[in-house]
């Protein structure tokens, strides 16, 4: 267990990531947009991206505390860092992890109504609810919380490791409703789920000790694919996740939905719903179950040797109350569901307006406002961020893009977002937080997408 708790925790410390690209999203027909909505706007005849370049997504988002708080060089030591982070947590502080990056993407364009794309991509995805209560217990003991019941409901954590083989297309019904599909195959690599824990440790004065110690209707589920072998030793092995991250043993099936509904030339709406699906692990699982009730009033020491077997006395009567098991047997874990709503209005000189007599020009307006809602679903219920921007299109070739989003990480992240088309290559690049960029550290929130594709138009 200590094992993948550390696992767990390089993974958080060192791959943090978001999966809400709010502005790449319906920013400037970028293929990758494809993959937020599937029912997006195309105007071009295919596109190819560049293996590996084509979409890389990266982010840190931690709610309650920064980077800076635990490890800056300010010559405070750790002990009181420590303490002063688990005082100003709250109590439903959560960090939610989320990484992509494309190996192949690639779309083409099959009639006038019809564009399909496809593509394999790498994602690490994880949540984990920080366990404040649990914090200040083994912060400060138990004896400043007589009659404090810890709910075991707050250990929640969830992480995939996995790759994505995916199939989709985008259908232009008519001249306004634009709908689109993509099938995904999921291929798990590592998993590591513990949701849905019940019960709670209450610490009470005692009758025949000082205090006495309950645990109350206990029922603690863990569950891990990818980590230990058959002699149930941890076995975290390269070799594995490369393995298993195509088509590998733990394989799962989703799709995603998307449409874009053009209420007139200068309004649009649209929305998606994304990963709804499952994945099946089988391959190196290890799963470990805790339940029941039990009251420990202490250590009872006796110097006159009178029982000699009471630790394992104890040792007994624990785990006859709250028994402990163990299993090897296959578990599915739903995929973190996805939403996207968003309404945009564009506005000012169009550049059909500027050379009306060159009709080789296409019609788009310079300027264009809009907001956008994005909900995850996680083990703690969905989590939502609001998000305004503005889209200035400097030409047909260069357009930029600036976000303002309140969630539960930030209310104050600015975004900026920058896509260059420059012969057939399109050039993207998105920023979150940037004024946190100068201290990273510092921040709740911070996160960057890049990409290389070509596009044919």
């Amino acid at each position: 267990m200590n094992k993948i708790f550390l696992f767990f925790f390089f993974v958080y410390t060192s791959l943090s990531f978001s999966q809400n690209k709010q502005v790449l999203y319906g920013f400037d027909k970028i293929p990758q947009g494809l993959l937020l909505n599937p029912g997006a706007e195309t105007d071009y005849k295919y596109h190819v991206g560049v293996p590996v370049l084509s979409g890389i997504s990266m982010s840190v988002n931690t709610s309650g505390f920064t980077v800076a708080d635990l490890f800056r060089d300010d010559n405070i030591d750790f002990t009181t860092k420590f303490n002063n982070v688990v005082n100003n947590l709250g109590s439903n502080d959560y960090a939610y992890i989320n990484s992509q990056i494309e190996v192949i993407n690639a779309g083409y364009q099959l009639n006038k109504k019809d564009y399909i794309s496809v593509g394999y991509y790498t994602e690490v995805d994880a949540f984990l609810k920080i366990p404040k209560e649990f914090l200040e217990l083994i912060k400060d003991g138990n004896a400043p919380f007589i009659n404090r019941s810890f709910l075991f409901s707050d250990l929640a954590t969830k992480a995939d490791v996995l790759g994505v083989i995916h199939a989709g297309i985008t259908r232009k019904l008519n001249d306004k409703f634009i709908a689109g599909a993509r099938l995904k195959i999921y291929s798990g690599a590592i998993n590591i789920t513990s949701t849905g824990n019940r019960g709670s440790f209450t610490t009470r004065l005692g009758t025949s000790s000082l205090y006495e110690h309950a645990l109350n209707n206990v029922n603690i589920n863990g569950y891990s694919s990818g980590l230990y072998n058959e002699n149930d030793e941890f076995d975290l092995q390269a070799e594995d996740i490369t393995g298993n991250i195509f088509l590998g043993s733990n394989l799962g099936l989703g799709f995603d939905l998307g449409f874009t509904y053009v209420v007139d030339d200068q309004t649009e709406l649209s929305a998606s719903l994304l990963d709804i699906g499952f994945i099946s692990y089988s391959n190196k699982v290890r799963n470990g179950n805790v339940t029941g009730d039990y009251i420990f009033s202490g250590i009872d020491f006796r110097f006159d040797n009178t029982n000699p077997d009471y630790w394992q006395d104890l040792n007994d009567q624990i785990n006859d109350r709250i028994p402990r098991s163990e299993n090897a047997e296959s578990y599915s874990v739903m995929r973190p569901l996805k939403l996207n709503l968003a309404g945009k209005y564009s506005f000012g000189k169009s550049r059909r307006e500027e050379s009306c007599s060159d009709m080789s020009f296409n019609d788009y307006y310079n300027n264009t406002v809009g907001g956008q809602i994005f909900s995850v679903l996680t083990p703690i219920g969905p989590k939502f961020a609001l998000t305004g921007f503005f889209e200035r299109k400097i030409s047909n070739r260069f357009n930029t893009k600036i976000t303002y989003t309140v969630d539960d990480f930030s209310n104050s992240n600015i975004g900026l977002g920058i896509s260059a088309n420059v012969w057939k290559l399109n050039i993207y690049t998105a920023v979150d937080n940037v004024f946190q960029l100068s201290d990273v550290a510092a921040a709740n929130s911070a996160s960057f997408q890049f990409g290389i594709n070509f596009v044919s138009r």
